[in-house]
């Protein structure tokens, strides 16, 4: 897939929706809320931060959960550097993740710190993080990465709209990425997201989705 640029539109002025996608990027009821339930706590996060962990996500939108991720990571006492690969097909210009992140006052320190650095792509290092984006459909860059994360964030667009970033040949790629031990969490309940997990040698659970969500998907590597 050629890089493109994420095209947006805004619903309520404040809310950005995919126009790739029709999908909007973030809960409509408090997506900083639902991002610890459903990345932090869906991955037992912070309890199992360590020094050198790593997180990989699909899916980096406006980089809410990266920063929510990282607010943990520093609030636990961590001191060394946060390891956060997300791969993205679409990415944000950083003005429109401005946009979008004001919406989330309790991260700003942590956004105003990001985005004076970030230049919308590649690598980013924040010294408590360090962020690398592969832009990209992840059915061709996940394969090659070399990488292995302790947990994964589990982000793509409803799997109704966008398939392709749930796929069983995906999920499996996500598996051998995984250390051993490793988690994955995500708010869809989707039954062939999850097969797809158990597929790929995760112990799945259906477990209660965030806010209207009745179930959410937790999967640890075994």
């Amino acid at each position: 897939m050629a890089d493109q640029q994420a095209r947006l539109s805004w619903r309520d002025g404040a809310i950005p929706v995919s126009d790739q996608f029709d999908d909007p990027y973030f809960s409509l009821q408090d997506g900083l809320a639902e991002t610890g339930h459903v990345f932090l706590d869906g991955n037992a996060l912070p309890d199992r931060f360590v020094p050198g962990f790593h997180i990989a996500e699909l899916g980096f939108g406006t980089g809410l959960n990266m920063l929510a991720a990282w607010k943990a990571w520093e609030e636990s006492g961590q001191t060394g550097a946060l390891t956060f690969t997300s791969f993205e097909a679409f990415p944000m210009q950083p003005d429109d993740m401005a946009r979008a992140l004001q919406a989330f006052p309790a991260v700003a320190p942590w956004a105003e710190r990001f985005l004076a650095q970030w230049t919308g792509r590649g690598t980013c290092d924040l010294g408590t993080l360090r962020l690398e984006m592969v832009i990209g459909d992840a059915r061709a860059s996940l394969p090659g990465w070399t990488g292995q994360a302790d947990a994964w964030f589990l982000d793509g667009f409803s799997p109704a709209k966008n398939p392709e970033l749930w796929e069983e040949s995906l999920m499996a790629e996500v598996a051998r990425h995984t250390a051993p031990g490793g988690t994955a969490a995500t708010y869809t309940a989707a039954g062939f997201v999850r097969r797809g997990l158990e597929a790929g040698g995760f112990e799945v659970e259906r477990v209660p989705g965030f806010g209207r969500k009745r179930h959410m998907t937790r999967a640890r590597l075994v």
